[in-house]
């Protein structure tokens, strides 16, 4: 059994329980006909995320970026890439957002910048310019090769040559993906600039992108790994990356001190908030790490829940571990995201509406906020491109065996009888699937029993329920397919069950229960007398009577 306290919220802790709903704009609405979707296309259809019964929106990176990573490379923190709109724009949409209760996370790559950068520009020109040490620069060894074996997550080494200064410099993703020295104080003081920009115009918060890869530690080479890793960050095993243990190119100890600077400057804006991306070999003990007290993140999340793992031993035991070291802190969970093979393939190959249902019960039923990704209350499944379609660089180093994040970012499909399912009047950047016109926004509207409307129901009545959305949490054994647990609050308890099984189940348990009145349709377990009973891949959640606990 695990247990961790209730948590009170105020105004300004709006963030805790809070679902985010992460939109990724190239792919969310076309607004001008390029093809691209862009800010006034999002504006256009935030009433719709309004209806979802979230509480917040995520924005993938929309800054001035040569888009080598599709926004990831920024060469310019403070203004809107011309693809997305303006900054008029992006002040429009937050004020909509607001007035429709929506807070605005957006995202903030703090790690490195684009080589595009006019500070990377001027760092690589000489090893004496003000902002030459701004980089993460170092001497090749004595034979020429780079400084350690480091490994980029796109493959090959994280080291890139550069006749400029006849040094090396480190980039932990793309070569066009330079490294900031967060070890420079200069550096730490600029970012922290560019993040005071945008709480100066009206952002709740920020997604901060690979947050421990800010620090580096000694040049020395990473240990290989007893076994090759996968999922750690979404790595697969045919990336070398996952041959290292990554004990010196990330997650130092001095990257403490850089949170704790980012969380002053958060507290100078009292209801702002952070969630962080950890992409580490110990992710949960490093998210427990980060927003443990006050003085760090907000919220974490990692990749533990984004593997192709979907059993409920591993769910129960990431779930379990992540509450044995949190203490105090707050983790955010995510089935899915811009990265990753969409939940409905990844987790199951033929989408079944039953096993949809169950997912987003667990995801929605969790201690913890949640980050549901655009499409994930559609049930999409994951489009499946030829070589020739794809963009991402990741899909392109490592074809076929891995065919990168393509698939998981095409087009919102919007109405099912539309060229490009609505979202675009031209081609757009990526193909709209055609199984995915089925499954557009207008077609499961006016479908009570659609995905949609099992997921607005769904957050409404997490949003009705104190206990779902930031209670105590107990976990109970019950069944090896069954993912039992109580969430309390004041004097509310609910007692929920999850059926990872196929088959119907039939338990006899020591709780009495009685059922919600304001239960959602979906909802298809049932407690009576002590006995539960669960559909193949049902979902109980009853009022607790006495003790479960």
């Amino acid at each position: 059994m695990s247990t961790i306290r209730d948590t009170q919220v105020s105004a300004h802790d709006w963030w805790r329980g809070a679902v985010i709903y992460q939109i990724y704009p190239r792919s969310f609405q076309d607004s001008n006909g390029d093809g691209i979707g862009d800010l006034p296309g999002i504006l256009e259809r935030l009433d719709y995320i309004a209806s979802l019964n979230v509480d917040a929106i995520w924005l993938s990176p929309f800054f001035t970026s040569p888009m080598k990573d599709f926004g990831y490379d920024i060469s310019d923190y403070r203004d809107v890439d011309p693809m997305f709109g303006t900054l008029e724009d992006f002040d429009r949409l937050v004020e909509a957002a607001h007035a429709r209760g929506l807070k605005v996370i957006i995202d903030q790559v703090l790690s490195h910048t684009s080589d595009a950068h006019p500070w990377f520009e001027e760092s690589r020109q000489s090893r004496d310019n003000p902002r030459a040490d701004w980089y993460v620069w170092a001497d090749p060894r004595p034979d020429g090769a780079p400084p350690t074996n480091w490994q980029s997550i796109f493959g090959g080494s994280a080291w890139q040559w550069d006749t400029r200064r006849c040094q090396y410099y480190l980039h932990n993703f793309l070569i066009e993906q330079p490294d900031l020295n967060f070890h420079h104080p200069e550096v730490v003081t600029a970012i922290l600039e560019e993040v005071r920009f945008w709480l100066e115009r009206g952002v709740d918060g920020f997604r901060l992108d690979a947050i421990n890869f800010c620090t580096h530690g000694e040049l020395k080479d990473n240990p290989p790994r007893r076994e090759i890793a996968e999922g750690f960050i979404g790595v697969r095993p045919d990336n070398p990356y996952g041959y290292q243990q990554h004990l010196h190119d990330k997650t130092q100890p001095e990257n403490l001190a850089v949170l704790e600077r980012l969380r002053s400057l958060l507290d100078e804006y009292p209801g702002t908030t952070s969630v962080g991306e950890v992409g580490d070999d110990d992710s949960l003990r490093v998210m427990a790490e980060y927003t443990r007290g006050d003085q760090r993140l907000h919220m974490a999340y990692s990749f533990d829940l984004l593997t192709e793992n979907a059993s409920p031993g591993h769910l129960l035991a990431t779930l379990q571990t992540m509450e044995a070291q949190i203490g105090d802190g707050w983790p955010c969970w995510a089935l899915g995201n811009h990265d990753v093979t969409r939940l409905a393939t990844r987790w199951d190959a033929e989408a079944s509406p039953a096993r949809l249902r169950l997912y987003l019960a667990f995801l929605l039923t969790q201690r913890g906020s949640v980050c549901l990704y655009q499409g994930e209350e559609l049930g999409l499944s994951e489009a499946q491109l030829r070589h020739d379609q794809l963009v991402d660089p990741a899909g392109i180093t490592f074809w076929p065996r891995y065919k990168g994040r393509d698939g998981c970012r095409t087009p919102m499909p919007w109405q099912a009888g539309e060229s490009h399912a609505g979202f675009s009047r031209v081609s757009p950047w990526l193909p709209v699937p055609d199984f995915h016109h089925a499954l557009a926004v207008d077609h499961q509207e006016h479908d009570p029993a659609s995905l949609l409307n099992a997921s607005r129901e769904l957050l409404a009545f997490r949003r009705r329920h104190p206990a779902l959305s930031r209670g105590e949490i107990h976990f109970h054994s019950l069944h090896e397919e069954v993912i039992c647990f109580t969430r309390l609050s004041g004097g509310e308890s609910l007692l929920i069950a999850l059926n990872f099984s196929a088959q119907a189940l039939t338990l006899e348990t020591a709780w009495r229960a009685e059922a919600l009145e304001d239960a959602p349709g979906m909802i298809n377990g049932h407690w009576q007398a002590g006995r539960l009973t669960l559909p193949p891949h049902g979902v109980a959640i009853a009022r607790c009577v006495g003790e479960a606990h």
